[in-house]
């Protein structure tokens, strides 16, 4: 696995993470017939939160992004994308267990959503998330602490 790591998110991130969504959700949104070239990125936009987001670097240049947002009674796993280049490389599960390891630390419930039919929902389930509810567009699941 290629050398990675994680630092705080900023304001002048937004731009390179709203693209970042377009490019690794198109295929996904196509397949659903809910692609807009506008709104794939307006909607990150509207929703970046850099003081609970985290980019993903590898060997210092950008490759990722994941935030975790808490909630009322959970934290939210939100904006988990990895450059496609880098997918099937182990990066996204080291990602991913680290943003969970902190959360069983502090005995919290996660939770996120994922497309229906993406490949994502694999690698949430190699890590305890089961499917809370669905609808034609998005699975949610949740993952409770590990003891």
């Amino acid at each position: 696995m290629a050398d990675w790591g994680l630092r705080a998110a900023s304001v002048a991130d937004v731009e390179a993470v709203a693209e970042l969504r377009a490019v690794v959700l198109r295929p996904d949104l196509e397949r659903l017939g809910r692609y807009d070239e506008q709104r794939v990125r307006q909607r990150l936009r509207d929703a970046f939160t850099p003081e609970h987001t985290w980019m993903i670097e590898v060997d210092g240049a950008l490759a990722g992004c994941v935030a975790l947002r808490p909630a009322e009674h959970a934290c939210w796993l939100e904006h988990f994308y990895l450059e496609p280049s880098w997918q099937g490389r182990g990066i996204g599960s080291a990602v991913l267990s680290r943003m969970l390891e902190g959360c069983d630390r502090e005995d919290a419930v996660v939770r996120l959503n994922v497309l229906q039919g993406s490949s994502a929902r694999r690698l949430y389930e190699r890590y305890g998330f089961t499917v809370e509810t669905e609808d034609e567009v998005d699975v949610f699941m949740v993952r409770r602490p590990s003891s």
